[in-house]
């Protein structure tokens, strides 16, 4: 009976360590294909593939124990073992526990037999022999369990024969569930993105490109944004090329291609853009101009050539990397222009993007940008900086209250300013003046400058007062080209000058010309004057006819209206003419040559127009204004006028004395200058004859051809000085003729008919002609003989002067008028030769205070 019990117990452990076996591998093998069959159709998760991973092995490590203890540990008794065979065989079960029961039974012979114990056993013994005691034990699952056990391995295999890397993949993934490795798919794409980040509301795309080792090449692919409507792409070479409409709002992307599936995060967002633009200048090095940053606020910058920019951007977000160029011309070029290449790689610092330096041509250019954030979203597409491509322009000079032709004694001084202006900053402004060159002179006898004021490269626009004396530069009477100048900081470009003025510093005999021309001028106007004003006399004594009523009706108040303002017009016009006056009459007071007879009839003329112009005039017209008032009466009305006409009758009487005066004085002032005409040819004729002593060393004797080049220049300026001397004889007398003509006065007759007797025209030439033979002593004692006759003409015509002029005392001393006059007349030159004093002490103070004038004679 052990013996049966013994084949029980080994039959039935047998089977289930098989069972047990066969359960856990069962529970490996289907976690492990369950983990295969998923990853074919999605990304398994780490916590599923954790959870399967655990149910497979739950099996092998919690049921086979648990299957073990139950029937290995728990039958390894004979009492256990019979208590399983009661189950399929109660009787004999029960039977075999009794015996067993017997057999472990410890009593004394007296109580059991050992004779009945061991009958009873054999009893048992033979009726469980009679059974097949493997019939009892539980049903076979081992065989069943072992078969599904290979089944699976079996297919495990197959799928690591026919798709081995998908095998290794599941199985890694299976035994590590929470590792970085990514499910196999039999199609694979080459590092697709998982974040895209898109232009804000603008389409984009998306391109998968197949991996070259994917092993199915589906022909067309799906993608599906959020919940909208899938979109599809087929394959194109190697790719698969979504577009996607503009997108708002983050989302996922699910792409779906074969057994693939990708998701790919898409935030839309802004561009990439600027926020601040600044740009650095470097000015060249001639202009000495601190480098400067400036912010721009439009997307132009203009730069002098030569210049150099650092463009400065700060982003709205970090980049990762920017280019600019290549530039553009812009506008139109000329032929021979050439714009050089301009690009580069913007160096990158965060938000901070910086370009190289670019230098500045001749030419204006557009720059394009474009960079990328780190996000890889592009920007710049459309921005672009313009670049003025500055010339450095010219300096600009200007002078500012002088007229463009000015005539002053050598004493007297001009006030005016000059101004420079220059758009990069001036060096120095000053002022510049030589002598008129004419008759064929190429250089100026006379030049000199001076040095007004220092610039710097920050002053762009200078002004400097001026004040000029012929005579505190030692300047002779002549003519001067005056001009202010300006210079920049621009090399070898030189000054810039502007417009010349004429400047004509005359001797006194021709600033007595001078006057008298603007004396003549004067007596003109005031001449026109005065037919105006009788004009106006006549219409307005035949206002004053009417009667009173007539006075007051509207086209006779229109009448008084014209004559008003006719009489206005003319009360301003003796204003200026006044002003004139005082004018040419401080003149005359100057010059020093005119003589004092002349000035006490101009004065007289003066006070004349004075009192016409301030007091006398201005009552007719008042008069003539408050004749028109609403509020008169008719009787005052004709009051007014009638009062107008008495005072203008005075006023016409007033300015037909004042004319008179003034064309005594100019009749005078006229035989003035003649006086100083003759006296001034005398002297050149008597400088032509010095000229010539002082050479006869060098050229007496001596053939025209063997002069030597400085005498022979010599006798050229004396056979020119010769003509114009010449020349304004001939002037003289047909002036002469005409002031005759005029006045017929016979002291002028008389000299007029000595001239011509003397047939002065022909030996003056006669003198050229021998000066141009170089026969230099019979031309000396040529121009000697006619100094000596034009002396003595101007000696007479000055005493027939004085004598007509000197008659005003009867013999017993000057009158008090004249005495009032010469004291004004002292007081007056006083006066000028202090403001001429005070002039030379600023032209001085300049000299000093500047420290840049120069005046060179160029012989």
């Amino acid at each position: 009976m052990r013996k049966q019990l013994g084949e029980f117990q080994h039959q039935l452990w047998r089977r289930k360590v098989m069972e047990a076996v066969a359960a856990g591998l069962i529970g490996l093998l289907v976690s492990f294909l369950l983990i295969f069959g998923l990853d074919r159709v999605w990304q398994t998760p780490g916590w599923a593939r954790l959870a399967i991973l655990l149910g497979g092995v739950s099996l092998f490590a919690g049921f086979a124990p648990y299957w073990l203890h139950r029937w290995v540990w728990g039958h390894r008794h004979e009492g256990q073992l019979a208590r399983l065979i009661s189950k399929r065989f109660p009787g004999l079960g029960d039977r075999l526990l009794g015996v067993i029961e017997l057999q472990e039974q410890e009593e004394a012979n007296d109580s059991l037999s050992p004779r009945l114990r061991a009958a009873a056993m054999e009893v048992v013994a033979g009726e469980a022999g009679k059974r097949d005691l493997r019939t009892a034990l539980p049903a076979a699952q081992h065989r069943k369990w072992a078969l599904a056990a290979i089944f699976l391995m079996a297919v495990v295999a197959t799928a690591f024969v026919v798709t081995p890397k998908a095998g290794l993949n599941a199985l890694a993934r299976w035994l590590m569930p929470f590792s970085a490795v990514e499910r196999y798919t039999f199609t694979q794409l080459e590092t697709p993105p998982r974040y895209l980040a898109v232009p804000f509301g603008e389409a984009f795309e998306v391109s998968l490109k197949l991996a070259g080792a994917s092993e199915q090449k589906p022909v067309a692919a799906m993608a599906q944004y959020g919940l909208q409507p899938e979109l599809s792409a087929n394959l194109t070479g190697k790719n698969y090329v979504f577009r996607f409409p503009g997108q708002q709002e983050p989302g996922t992307v699910i792409f779906r291609v074969g057994d693939l599936r990708h998701s790919l995060r898409v935030e839309p967002m802004q561009r990439p853009n600027v926020e601040v633009m600044r740009v650095k200048v470097k000015s060249p090095d001639y202009m000495k101009i601190a480098d400067m940053s400036l912010e721009m606020t439009t997307g132009e910058v203009s730069a002098v050539e030569g210049s150099e920019l650092v463009f400065e951007m700060e982003m709205n977000r970090p980049l990762r990397s920017g280019f600019y160029g290549p530039g553009k011309a812009s506008g139109e070029m000329a032929k021979e222009e050439v714009l050089e290449p301009i690009d580069g790689q913007l160096e990158v610092s965060g938000r901070k993007v910086v370009t190289q330096a670019i230098r500045i041509g001749a030419v204006p250019f557009e720059l394009p940008f474009s960079w990328v954030d780190r996000k890889g979203l592009s920007g710049g597409a459309d921005f672009k900086l313009r670049v003025n491509a500055v010339k450095d322009a010219p300096p600009v000079a200007y002078m500012q209250g002088l007229e463009r032709q000015k005539a002053i004694l050598p004493e007297e001084s001009v006030d005016f300013e000059i101004l420079g202006e220059d758009d990069f900053g001036l060096k120095q402004i000053g002022i510049e003046w030589e002598s008129f060159a004419s008759m064929g002179e190429k250089e100026p006898a006379v030049k000199g400058e001076l040095i007004m004021g220092k610039g710097g490269p920050e002053e762009r626009r200078m002004m400097k007062p001026v004040v000029f004396s012929p005579a505190a530069f030692g300047l002779a009477p002549q003519k001067l080209v005056l001009r202010s100048f300006s210079e920049d900081f621009f090399p070898e470009r030189g000054r810039v000058y502007s417009e010349p003025v004429l400047i004509y510093v005359p001797t006194r005999e021709e600033h007595a010309q001078l006057l008298k021309s603007q004396f003549d001028r004067a007596i003109s106007e005031l001449e026109d004057l005065s037919r105006k004003e009788l004009n106006l006399l006549d219409e307005n004594q035949r206002l004053e006819r009417l009667e009173a009523d007539d006075l007051q009706k509207e086209e006779n108040q229109k009448r008084l209206d014209s004559q008003e303002l006719a009489e206005a017009e003319n009360t301003q016009r003796m204003a200026e003419l006044k002003e004139r006056m005082e004018d040419v009459m401080k003149g005359a007071a100057r010059n020093g040559d005119i003589d004092k007879e002349t000035l006490k009839k101009m004065a007289e003329a003066l006070k004349s127009m004075q009192e016409l112009a301030e007091k006398d005039m201005p009552e007719v017209r008042d008069q003539l204004g408050e004749a028109q008032e609403q509020s008169n009466t008719p009787e005052k009305s004709k009051q007014d006028v009638a009062e107008a006409v008495e005072n203008q009758k005075k006023v016409v009487e007033k300015i037909k004395k004042a004319l008179d005066q003034a064309n005594d004085a100019n009749k005078r002032f006229e035989a003035s200058t003649f006086v100083s005409r003759l006296k001034k040819a005398a002297s050149e004729q008597s400088g032509i004859a010095g000229n010539l002593i002082e050479s006869f060393s060098k050229i007496l004797g001596v053939r025209e051809d063997e002069v030597d080049p400085s005498d022979q220049r010599r006798l050229a300026d004396a056979q020119r000085q010769q003509m114009l001397t010449a020349a304004d004889v001939r002037w003289i007398q047909e002036d002469l003729g005409h002031y005759h003509a005029r006045t017929s006065e016979p002291s002028f007759k008389d000299i007029l008919d000595k001239m011509r007797e003397s047939m002065i025209d022909l030996g003056m030439e006669d003198v050229r002609v021998k000066l141009q033979a170089n026969h230099s002593f019979t031309a000396t004692e040529g121009a000697k003989k006619w100094a000596d006759k034009l002396s003595e003409w101007a000696r007479i015509l000055g005493d027939e002067m004085d004598k007509s002029g000197g008659g005003g005392g009867g013999g017993d001393g000057p009158s008090p008028e004249d005495e009032d006059f010469e004291f004004m007349l002292r007081v007056m030159k006083m006066i000028q030769q202090q403001q001429d004093l005070r002039a030379r002490t600023r032209v001085l103070e300049q000299l000093r205070r500047d420290g840049g004038a120069s005046a060179q004679l160029i012989q």
